[in-house]
């Protein structure tokens, strides 16, 4: 942990992504690395992933200004939807008719790739140095907050597809669709107007438990939205960004204290995934990775 910290003062000195900086350290740390530590549990790296990009997500909402997004939230919803599936054909074609990959696996690939990584957009744009026009970066940051619902939608289908092609239909995909976003942007609304007007009532003796009730505020938003059949990701998102328009008590603090919450679960997350690579065998997947890696950067994403 106190390496990564060190690590994202010497990214900002040469220029090197962050995130990046925090994947070797764990690469470096693995079982091919320095450390040797034995790490291969990609189901336990799943559930700290779900749960760094709940904090991550709510983070960015609170870091985000309504009256900012709002000029852009046709564009941005517009990215996050058909942007998606764009991007998601365009790296199956790529990695079907360049890379020879089998038809349903490049489906696969490409419903994988097609968001954008919320955790990444974060924290690029809060590096020093990073100068974005202010309605490109608000642009930026609702479509990379709200992609996940297509994402998921993609990759789900296309599993179904794989595994049962006559069993579903698409109306079932479009309808589960639908309603994760839907009920999603409901239940995110509704918390995220509610959460400010509760610590303005509710007068605690101590301000920590208003940081301990934000917690288990999000935690009980991304549960609900998740068992109702929505998406507990743009749940977390839409709620920071609603918290984010109102006034309510701590709210500063509260919001530079779920900032380094963002901070920490990047670092967990980035190091626990650089803890599952093993450097030995990448030379068998390291050229259509880079491939695909290039592909989406030099093409699929600014088509």
């Amino acid at each position: 942990m106190i390496l990564s910290v060190f690590a994202s003062k010497l990214s900002e000195r040469f220029g090197i992504p962050v995130l990046v900086a925090f994947l070797a350290i764990g690469m470096l740390s693995g079982s091919d690395g320095l450390l040797g530590i034995s790490f291969d549990d990609p189901a336990l790296a799943q559930s700290i992933g779900t749960i760094a990009l709940v904090f991550i997500l709510f983070a960015g909402g609170l870091d985000t200004l309504w009256k900012s997004i709002r000029p852009v939230l046709k564009e941005g919803l517009i990215l996050a939807t058909f942007g998606v599936v764009f991007t998601a054909m365009l790296t199956a074609a790529f990695a079907y008719f360049a890379l020879s990959i089998p038809l349903n696996e490049s489906l696969l690939i490409g419903a994988i790739v097609s968001s954008t990584d919320a955790a990444a957009v974060f924290a690029i744009f809060k590096a020093k140095g990073i100068s974005v026009r202010p309605r490109l970066r608000a642009l930026l940051e609702l479509e990379s907050g709200s992609n996940d619902p297509m994402a998921i939608f993609l990759t789900v289908a296309v599993l179904q597809f794989i595994t049962m092609p006559q069993v579903t239909p698409i109306s079932s995909w479009l309808l589960e669709f639908f309603l994760q976003f839907t009920i999603g942007g409901i239940l995110g609304y509704l918390f995220g107007i509610l959460m400010p007007s509760l610590f303005n009532r509710v007068h605690l003796a101590h301000y920590g438990l208003y940081v301990v009730f934000s917690i288990a505020w999000v935690w009980l938003l991304f549960g609900t939205s998740t068992f109702l059949g929505g998406n507990g990701y743009l749940a977390v998102y839409i709620a920071g960004i609603c918290i984010n328009a109102r006034e309510f008590v701590h709210k500063k603090n509260l919001i530079g204290f779920h900032d380094g919450i963002a901070w920490l679960m990047q670092i967990l997350v980035f190091v626990t995934l650089g803890l599952l690579v093993f450097p030995s065998d990448l030379y068998h997947t390291a050229l259509p990775a880079l491939g695909i890696a290039l592909w989406l950067m030099i093409v699929a994403r600014p088509v």
